[in-house]
Protein backbone atom coordinates (compact mmCIF):
# COMPACT_ATOMS: atom_id res chain seq x y z
CA UNK A 1 0.00 0.00 0.00
CA UNK A 2 1.23 3.48 -0.91
CA UNK A 3 0.25 6.38 1.36
CA UNK A 4 1.27 9.73 -0.19
CA UNK A 5 1.91 12.52 2.30
CA UNK A 6 1.21 15.43 -0.04
CA UNK A 7 -0.71 16.27 -3.18
CA UNK A 8 2.56 16.49 -5.11
CA UNK A 9 3.54 13.02 -3.92
CA UNK A 10 0.12 11.69 -4.88
CA UNK A 11 0.49 13.19 -8.37
CA UNK A 12 3.91 11.57 -8.75
CA UNK A 13 2.60 8.17 -7.68
CA UNK A 14 -0.17 8.31 -10.27
CA UNK A 15 2.03 9.72 -13.04
CA UNK A 16 4.63 6.97 -12.49
CA UNK A 17 2.14 4.11 -12.17
CA UNK A 18 2.79 1.18 -14.50
CA UNK A 19 -0.55 -0.49 -13.95
CA UNK A 20 -3.91 -0.35 -12.21
CA UNK A 21 -4.32 1.56 -8.94
CA UNK A 22 -6.93 0.84 -6.31
CA UNK A 23 -7.85 4.13 -4.65
CA UNK A 24 -8.76 3.94 -0.98
CA UNK A 25 -9.70 6.43 1.70
CA UNK A 26 -10.55 4.94 5.09
CA UNK A 27 -11.52 1.55 3.68
CA UNK A 28 -15.02 1.65 5.14
CA UNK A 29 -16.98 1.43 1.85
CA UNK A 30 -15.76 -1.63 -0.11
CA UNK A 31 -18.56 -1.42 -2.67
CA UNK A 32 -18.11 -2.66 -6.23
CA UNK A 33 -15.57 -5.00 -7.80
CA UNK A 34 -12.32 -4.92 -5.85
CA UNK A 35 -10.08 -5.80 -8.80
CA UNK A 36 -6.31 -5.89 -8.65
CA UNK A 37 -3.60 -3.26 -8.58
CA UNK A 38 -1.51 -1.31 -6.12
CA UNK A 39 -3.51 0.30 -3.33
CA UNK A 40 -3.08 4.05 -3.00
CA UNK A 41 -4.47 5.35 0.30
CA UNK A 42 -5.30 9.03 0.79
CA UNK A 43 -5.13 8.96 4.61
CA UNK A 44 -1.73 10.66 4.48
CA UNK A 45 -3.45 13.79 3.15
CA UNK A 46 -5.06 14.87 6.39
CA UNK A 47 -5.99 18.10 8.11
CA UNK A 48 -8.54 20.91 8.13
CA UNK A 49 -6.83 23.59 6.04
CA UNK A 50 -9.36 26.40 6.47
CA UNK A 51 -12.45 26.85 8.57
CA UNK A 52 -14.41 30.10 8.60
CA UNK A 53 -17.47 29.65 10.82
CA UNK A 54 -18.80 33.08 9.92
CA UNK A 55 -18.69 32.22 6.23
CA UNK A 56 -20.03 28.68 6.82
CA UNK A 57 -17.08 27.30 4.86
CA UNK A 58 -14.61 24.51 5.55
CA UNK A 59 -11.67 23.23 3.50
CA UNK A 60 -10.04 19.90 4.36
CA UNK A 61 -7.60 17.48 2.80
CA UNK A 62 -9.29 14.38 1.43
CA UNK A 63 -7.82 11.94 3.94
CA UNK A 64 -9.03 13.89 6.97
CA UNK A 65 -11.11 11.63 9.24
CA UNK A 66 -14.77 12.56 9.13
CA UNK A 67 -14.76 12.71 12.92
CA UNK A 68 -12.08 15.43 12.84
CA UNK A 69 -14.24 17.51 10.52
CA UNK A 70 -17.33 16.98 12.65
CA UNK A 71 -15.43 17.79 15.86
CA UNK A 72 -14.18 21.09 14.39
CA UNK A 73 -17.71 21.99 13.34
CA UNK A 74 -19.25 20.93 16.65
CA UNK A 75 -16.95 23.30 18.51
CA UNK A 76 -18.65 26.16 16.62
CA UNK A 77 -22.16 24.64 16.88
CA UNK A 78 -22.15 23.78 13.17
CA UNK A 79 -22.52 20.60 11.13
CA UNK A 80 -22.47 18.99 7.69
CA UNK A 81 -26.06 19.49 6.63
CA UNK A 82 -26.28 16.39 4.44
CA UNK A 83 -25.71 13.89 7.29
CA UNK A 84 -23.08 11.61 5.70
CA UNK A 85 -23.84 7.95 6.19
CA UNK A 86 -21.38 5.69 8.02
CA UNK A 87 -21.37 2.38 6.10
CA UNK A 88 -19.38 0.44 8.70
CA UNK A 89 -22.39 -0.84 10.63
CA UNK A 90 -24.29 -2.35 7.72
CA UNK A 91 -21.17 -3.57 5.87
CA UNK A 92 -19.39 -4.85 8.94
CA UNK A 93 -16.18 -3.02 8.05
CA UNK A 94 -13.47 -1.38 10.10
CA UNK A 95 -11.39 1.68 9.29
CA UNK A 96 -12.00 5.38 9.65
CA UNK A 97 -14.32 7.25 7.26
CA UNK A 98 -12.62 10.17 5.53
CA UNK A 99 -14.14 13.34 4.14
CA UNK A 100 -12.75 12.48 0.70
CA UNK A 101 -14.46 9.10 0.86
CA UNK A 102 -17.72 10.79 1.77
CA UNK A 103 -17.46 13.01 -1.32
CA UNK A 104 -16.28 10.20 -3.61
CA UNK A 105 -19.33 8.13 -2.61
CA UNK A 106 -21.67 11.16 -2.45
CA UNK A 107 -22.72 9.72 0.91
CA UNK A 108 -25.87 11.52 2.01
CA UNK A 109 -28.36 10.94 4.81
CA UNK A 110 -32.00 11.62 5.73
CA UNK A 111 -31.75 15.41 5.44
CA UNK A 112 -31.16 15.15 1.69
CA UNK A 113 -34.87 15.76 1.14
CA UNK A 114 -34.43 19.25 2.60
CA UNK A 115 -30.86 20.39 1.85
CA UNK A 116 -29.74 18.15 -1.01
CA UNK A 117 -26.96 15.58 -1.27
CA UNK A 118 -23.28 15.84 -0.43
CA UNK A 119 -22.63 17.22 -3.93
CA UNK A 120 -24.95 20.14 -3.17
CA UNK A 121 -22.76 21.18 -0.22
CA UNK A 122 -19.56 20.80 -2.22
CA UNK A 123 -18.02 24.15 -3.19
CA UNK A 124 -14.70 23.12 -4.66
CA UNK A 125 -12.30 20.23 -5.17
CA UNK A 126 -8.67 19.56 -5.90
CA UNK A 127 -7.83 16.18 -7.41
CA UNK A 128 -5.21 14.30 -9.39
CA UNK A 129 -6.41 12.74 -12.64
CA UNK A 130 -5.22 9.50 -14.22
CA UNK A 131 -2.37 11.27 -16.01
CA UNK A 132 -0.99 12.66 -12.76
CA UNK A 133 -2.21 16.20 -13.37
CA UNK A 134 -3.42 18.30 -10.42
CA UNK A 135 -6.78 19.86 -11.23
CA UNK A 136 -8.69 22.47 -9.25
CA UNK A 137 -12.34 23.35 -9.77
CA UNK A 138 -14.75 25.52 -7.81
CA UNK A 139 -13.76 27.55 -4.78
CA UNK A 140 -14.97 28.59 -1.35
CA UNK A 141 -18.27 30.22 -2.31
CA UNK A 142 -21.30 29.00 -4.25
CA UNK A 143 -21.49 30.63 -7.67
CA UNK A 144 -22.63 30.06 -11.22
CA UNK A 145 -20.05 28.46 -13.49
CA UNK A 146 -19.43 28.01 -17.19
CA UNK A 147 -17.95 24.89 -18.73
CA UNK A 148 -17.70 21.63 -16.84
CA UNK A 149 -18.82 21.59 -13.22
CA UNK A 150 -16.16 19.15 -12.08
CA UNK A 151 -17.13 19.67 -8.46
CA UNK A 152 -20.43 17.87 -8.99
CA UNK A 153 -18.83 15.37 -11.35
CA UNK A 154 -16.37 14.17 -8.72
CA UNK A 155 -19.09 13.54 -6.14
CA UNK A 156 -20.16 9.93 -6.54
CA UNK A 157 -17.40 9.03 -9.01
CA UNK A 158 -15.80 6.57 -6.55
CA UNK A 159 -12.25 7.50 -7.52
CA UNK A 160 -12.68 6.48 -11.16
CA UNK A 161 -12.12 9.97 -12.63
CA UNK A 162 -9.51 11.30 -10.24
CA UNK A 163 -8.16 11.02 -6.72
CA UNK A 164 -9.41 13.77 -4.44
CA UNK A 165 -6.74 15.65 -2.52
CA UNK A 166 -8.82 18.51 -1.05
CA UNK A 167 -12.50 19.41 -0.72
CA UNK A 168 -14.30 22.66 0.13
CA UNK A 169 -17.70 22.42 1.76
CA UNK A 170 -20.42 24.75 2.90
CA UNK A 171 -21.64 23.93 6.40
CA UNK A 172 -24.72 24.72 8.47
CA UNK A 173 -25.51 25.98 11.96
CA UNK A 174 -26.97 23.38 14.31
CA UNK A 175 -30.62 24.30 14.91
CA UNK A 176 -31.86 25.21 18.36
CA UNK A 177 -34.28 22.28 18.56
CA UNK A 178 -35.42 19.13 16.80
CA UNK A 179 -38.38 16.83 17.27
CA UNK A 180 -39.58 13.64 15.61
CA UNK A 181 -43.16 12.49 15.27
CA UNK A 182 -43.38 8.70 15.58
CA UNK A 183 -46.04 6.16 14.61
CA UNK A 184 -45.71 2.44 15.39
CA UNK A 185 -47.41 -0.58 13.88
CA UNK A 186 -48.29 1.02 10.53
CA UNK A 187 -48.06 -0.57 7.09
CA UNK A 188 -45.67 0.66 4.42
CA UNK A 189 -48.61 1.99 2.41
CA UNK A 190 -50.04 3.93 5.35
CA UNK A 191 -46.60 5.23 6.33
CA UNK A 192 -45.61 6.43 2.86
CA UNK A 193 -48.96 8.18 2.46
CA UNK A 194 -48.42 10.05 5.73
CA UNK A 195 -44.79 10.83 4.90
CA UNK A 196 -45.84 12.25 1.52
CA UNK A 197 -48.47 14.41 3.19
CA UNK A 198 -45.94 15.71 5.70
CA UNK A 199 -43.38 16.45 2.99
CA UNK A 200 -46.04 18.23 0.97
CA UNK A 201 -46.98 20.43 3.91
CA UNK A 202 -45.51 23.91 4.55
CA UNK A 203 -43.82 22.72 7.75
CA UNK A 204 -40.28 22.23 6.42
CA UNK A 205 -39.79 18.55 7.23
CA UNK A 206 -36.11 17.51 7.40
CA UNK A 207 -36.59 13.75 7.68
CA UNK A 208 -39.26 11.26 6.61
CA UNK A 209 -38.65 7.53 7.01
CA UNK A 210 -40.28 4.13 7.49
CA UNK A 211 -38.70 1.11 9.22
CA UNK A 212 -40.35 -2.21 8.43
CA UNK A 213 -39.38 -3.78 11.75
CA UNK A 214 -42.25 -2.71 13.99
CA UNK A 215 -43.88 -0.65 11.26
CA UNK A 216 -42.30 2.56 12.53
CA UNK A 217 -42.85 5.84 10.64
CA UNK A 218 -40.81 8.96 11.44
CA UNK A 219 -41.13 12.63 10.54
CA UNK A 220 -38.53 15.17 11.74
CA UNK A 221 -38.65 18.96 12.05
CA UNK A 222 -35.77 21.24 13.12
CA UNK A 223 -35.27 24.92 13.82
CA UNK A 224 -36.05 27.48 16.51
CA UNK A 225 -37.74 25.90 19.51
CA UNK A 226 -41.02 27.81 19.16
CA UNK A 227 -41.15 27.07 15.43
CA UNK A 228 -40.53 23.36 16.00
CA UNK A 229 -43.28 23.21 18.63
CA UNK A 230 -45.72 24.96 16.29
CA UNK A 231 -44.93 22.71 13.33
CA UNK A 232 -45.24 19.58 15.47
CA UNK A 233 -48.71 20.68 16.58
CA UNK A 234 -49.77 21.39 13.00
CA UNK A 235 -48.48 18.05 11.73
CA UNK A 236 -50.22 16.22 14.56
CA UNK A 237 -53.44 17.94 13.56
CA UNK A 238 -53.13 16.77 9.96
CA UNK A 239 -50.63 14.40 8.31
CA UNK A 240 -49.42 12.83 11.56
CA UNK A 241 -52.61 12.66 13.60
CA UNK A 242 -52.16 10.58 16.73
CA UNK A 243 -48.37 10.28 16.40
CA UNK A 244 -46.20 10.63 19.50
CA UNK A 245 -43.29 13.07 19.81
CA UNK A 246 -39.63 12.42 20.60
CA UNK A 247 -37.24 15.32 21.12
CA UNK A 248 -33.57 16.33 21.46
CA UNK A 249 -31.04 13.48 21.85
CA UNK A 250 -33.69 10.78 21.59
CA UNK A 251 -34.77 12.21 18.26
CA UNK A 252 -31.16 12.42 17.05
CA UNK A 253 -30.60 8.76 17.90
CA UNK A 254 -33.58 7.70 15.81
CA UNK A 255 -32.14 9.50 12.79
CA UNK A 256 -28.60 8.25 13.21
CA UNK A 257 -30.10 4.75 13.10
CA UNK A 258 -31.97 5.60 9.89
CA UNK A 259 -28.88 7.25 8.40
CA UNK A 260 -26.70 4.19 9.00
CA UNK A 261 -29.57 1.69 8.37
CA UNK A 262 -28.90 0.06 11.71
CA UNK A 263 -32.19 -1.89 11.73
CA UNK A 264 -30.65 -4.08 9.00
CA UNK A 265 -27.51 -4.99 10.96
CA UNK A 266 -27.07 -8.73 11.33
CA UNK A 267 -29.80 -9.65 8.85
CA UNK A 268 -29.05 -12.60 6.59
CA UNK A 269 -29.00 -11.88 2.87
CA UNK A 270 -27.88 -9.30 0.33
CA UNK A 271 -28.24 -5.58 1.06
CA UNK A 272 -29.57 -3.44 -1.79
CA UNK A 273 -29.96 0.32 -2.07
CA UNK A 274 -32.97 1.09 -4.26
CA UNK A 275 -34.10 4.45 -5.60
CA UNK A 276 -37.72 4.76 -6.79
CA UNK A 277 -40.61 7.20 -6.77
CA UNK A 278 -41.71 7.51 -3.14
CA UNK A 279 -45.26 6.52 -4.03
CA UNK A 280 -43.97 3.26 -5.53
CA UNK A 281 -42.13 2.17 -2.38
CA UNK A 282 -44.95 0.03 -0.86
CA UNK A 283 -45.49 -1.81 -4.15
CA UNK A 284 -41.75 -2.34 -4.63
CA UNK A 285 -41.49 -3.82 -1.14
CA UNK A 286 -44.42 -6.12 -1.90
CA UNK A 287 -42.78 -7.17 -5.16
CA UNK A 288 -39.62 -8.04 -3.21
CA UNK A 289 -41.60 -10.17 -0.79
CA UNK A 290 -41.89 -7.54 1.97
CA UNK A 291 -38.29 -7.84 3.16
CA UNK A 292 -36.72 -6.17 6.18
CA UNK A 293 -36.24 -2.62 4.97
CA UNK A 294 -35.54 0.98 5.86
CA UNK A 295 -37.24 3.52 3.60
CA UNK A 296 -35.75 7.00 3.70
CA UNK A 297 -36.51 10.20 1.79
CA UNK A 298 -40.26 9.69 2.13
CA UNK A 299 -39.98 6.28 0.46
CA UNK A 300 -37.71 7.38 -2.38
CA UNK A 301 -34.75 5.46 -0.99
CA UNK A 302 -35.17 1.83 0.07
CA UNK A 303 -32.53 -0.19 1.88
CA UNK A 304 -33.62 -3.83 1.78
CA UNK A 305 -32.21 -7.23 2.76
CA UNK A 306 -33.25 -9.96 0.32
CA UNK A 307 -32.14 -13.42 -0.77
CA UNK A 308 -28.59 -13.61 -2.15
CA UNK A 309 -30.02 -15.01 -5.38
CA UNK A 310 -32.73 -12.40 -5.99
CA UNK A 311 -31.98 -9.93 -8.78
CA UNK A 312 -33.68 -6.81 -7.46
CA UNK A 313 -33.24 -5.02 -10.77
CA UNK A 314 -35.53 -7.54 -12.48
CA UNK A 315 -38.17 -6.82 -9.84
CA UNK A 316 -38.07 -3.10 -10.64
CA UNK A 317 -39.42 -3.64 -14.16
CA UNK A 318 -42.42 -1.39 -14.54
CA UNK A 319 -41.39 0.85 -11.66
CA UNK A 320 -38.32 2.54 -13.06
CA UNK A 321 -35.65 3.66 -10.66
CA UNK A 322 -32.35 1.90 -10.04
CA UNK A 323 -30.73 -0.45 -7.55
CA UNK A 324 -27.17 -0.78 -6.24
CA UNK A 325 -25.91 -3.94 -4.55
CA UNK A 326 -24.17 -2.85 -1.36
CA UNK A 327 -23.36 -6.17 0.27
CA UNK A 328 -23.55 -9.85 -0.74
CA UNK A 329 -25.27 -11.15 -3.88
CA UNK A 330 -21.97 -11.78 -5.65
CA UNK A 331 -23.65 -12.92 -8.87
CA UNK A 332 -24.78 -9.36 -9.63
CA UNK A 333 -22.94 -6.15 -10.42
CA UNK A 334 -22.83 -3.57 -7.65
CA UNK A 335 -23.79 -0.53 -9.68
CA UNK A 336 -26.93 -0.29 -11.78
CA UNK A 337 -26.15 -0.63 -15.52
CA UNK A 338 -26.31 2.73 -17.26
CA UNK A 339 -28.53 3.35 -20.29
CA UNK A 340 -26.50 3.30 -23.52
CA UNK A 341 -26.41 7.12 -24.02
CA UNK A 342 -25.29 7.72 -20.43
CA UNK A 343 -22.77 4.87 -20.62
CA UNK A 344 -21.24 6.50 -23.70
CA UNK A 345 -20.88 9.80 -21.83
CA UNK A 346 -19.31 8.04 -18.85
CA UNK A 347 -16.86 6.23 -21.12
CA UNK A 348 -15.89 9.51 -22.77
CA UNK A 349 -15.34 11.21 -19.42
CA UNK A 350 -13.12 8.39 -18.19
CA UNK A 351 -11.12 8.54 -21.41
CA UNK A 352 -10.45 12.23 -20.78
CA UNK A 353 -9.70 12.11 -17.07
CA UNK A 354 -8.06 8.67 -16.95
CA UNK A 355 -6.69 7.99 -20.44
CA UNK A 356 -4.68 4.96 -19.27
CA UNK A 357 -7.65 3.44 -17.42
CA UNK A 358 -5.69 2.93 -14.20
CA UNK A 359 -7.97 4.48 -11.55
CA UNK A 360 -10.18 1.85 -9.93
CA UNK A 361 -10.68 0.07 -13.28
CA UNK A 362 -13.88 -1.96 -13.42
CA UNK A 363 -15.12 -0.74 -10.05
CA UNK A 364 -18.36 0.67 -11.42
CA UNK A 365 -18.80 -1.89 -14.19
Amino acid sequence: MTIPKSEAELAAVIADAKGALRIRGGGTRPVGKAGSGEVVCTQGLSGVMLYEPGALTLVAQAGTPLTAVEDALRAENQRLAFEPMDHRAVLGTDGVPTIGGVVAANASGPRRIQVGACRDSLLGVRFVDGAGRVIKNGGRVMKNVTGYDLVKLMAGSWGTLGVLSEVSLKVQAVPEAEATLVADGVSAKTAVSALSAALGSPYDVSGAAFISDGGKALVRVEGLAESVAYRVRQLQADACAGWSVVEADSSATLWSDVRDVRPLIGREGAVWRISVKPSDAPNVLEKLGNPEAVCDWGGGLIWAVVSETLNVRDQLAGFGGHASLIKGGGAFSSFHPEPAPLAAISKGLRAKFDPRGILNPGLMA
